[in-house]
């Protein structure tokens, strides 16, 4: 008797312990799901900005600074490279490590880089970037929730990228100029111009630009003493570069705003002269700022500067502006233009049935 109701104890403890562990388990997985959410929450934090200090983090988190402390470290016992910074309250910074973390992305970041990549594959000024764009989708595509792929997809389907027809740049070229930028070291580059003139430059580099399909490299012409924009994809590099320099202060504070106008002026192989018959607000309003120079003549007239290294794009583009106009400049352009024009009036005849006038 004494014996059973031992056992009976023993059991009903069991039991007991049981439910309780049963019932304490809903909590620990909440503890670990909380656990792994801040987790990934302050890797995201450190993805995000340079560098943090740990009172910053545990502000951002909602927790302790030694939460955060303990968070690092186990954010480094899973492989990730976190350094702590030195100085008054200390820090924390996500260091360049042997392989790439993984990333994380909202729904908005996740949607740019998808659509981002999409667009470069289609054709970009960048040699090979389309293929790496491709690898890049091919890896993002799965880890996509349905939702954003279901945008990404309808976007896509719904947008059509015209292929890259110009010159190309290569990464490696792109890669080394702006490290030469950041570096303040200069760059050594035999240069081919409009007019098929090759020429040696050594120059300070200042900034990379993208407009349209081309890149230009603002720059110091050392030869020269004075700022000049060159294309990216009529230059060779020279091995080994120049030594640093002292950076001097840039052109204009509105840096956009002089490289819209100074990509208007770099030398084409035929730069063209026209009087456009419009009011000056309307022929702005028609011609953007990089593609010419507009000045007023008059209530009814202005004079357009623009330039190109090809007649037919040329003739394409001041022929659609919608305004009457006058070549003054160059001979080249008013030939091309009589050409086309006899062109385009035997298609209009041949469609009215007289192909032989």
């Amino acid at each position: 008797m004494g014996f059973s109701d031992q056992g009976e104890e023993r059991c009903a403890d069991r039991t007991d312990d049981r439910g309780q562990l049963l019932s304490a388990i809903p909590g620990r997985i909440d503890h670990v799901l909380d656990t792994s959410a801040r987790l990934l929450r302050l890797l995201g934090l450190l993805q995000t900005h340079r560098e943090w200090t740990g009172g910053h983090l545990a502000e951002e988190l909602g927790v302790t600074d030694r939460t955060v402390r303990r968070d690092v470290e186990k954010l480094r016992s899973l492989g990730y490279p976190i350094d702590a910074i030195g100085g008054v309250g200390g820090g924390y910074r996500l260091a360049a490590g042997a392989s790439l973390p993984p990333l994380l992305l909202d729904d908005d970041e996740a949607v740019a880089v998808a659509v981002g990549l999409r667009g470069a594959a289609s054709g970009a000024a960048v040699t090979g970037i389309a293929e790496s764009s491709v690898r890049a989708l091919t890896k993002l595509d799965p880890m996509l929730p349905s939702r954003l792929r279901y945008q990404v997809t309808t976007l896509s389907a719904a947008v059509v990228s015209l292929p890259h027809r110009g010159p190309s740049v290569d990464a490696t070229t792109l890669v080394t100029i702006a490290a030469a930028i950041r570096d303040t070291t200069r760059l050594r580059f035999d240069y081919t111009s409009a007019g098929a003139e090759t020429s040696l430059r050594d120059v300070e580099p200042y900034r990379l630009v993208s407009s349209g399909r081309r890149w230009y490299l603002l720059s110091w012409d050392v030869a020269r003493a004075d700022w000049r924009t060159f294309r990216v994809d009529r230059l060779r590099l020279r091995t080994p570069g120049g030594p640093r320099f002292a950076p001097r202060p840039l052109p204009a504070e509105d840096l956009a705003r002089y490289l819209e106008v100074a990509l208007t002026r770099v030398p084409y192989r035929y730069e063209a002269v026209l009087v456009l018959h419009g009011a000056p607000d309307d022929v702005r309003a028609e011609v953007p700022e990089w593609l010419g120079t507009v000045e007023e003549r008059g209530p009814d007239r202005c004079q357009l500067r623009i330039g190109s290294d090809d007649l037919d794009q040329l003739a394409v583009w001041v022929s659609t502006f919608g305004f009457e106009f006058e070549v003054v400049e160059p001979d080249e352009l008013r030939t091309h233009l009589r050409t086309l024009a006899t062109r385009m009036h035997r298609a209009a005849d041949a469609l009215n049935g007289h192909p032989d006038r």
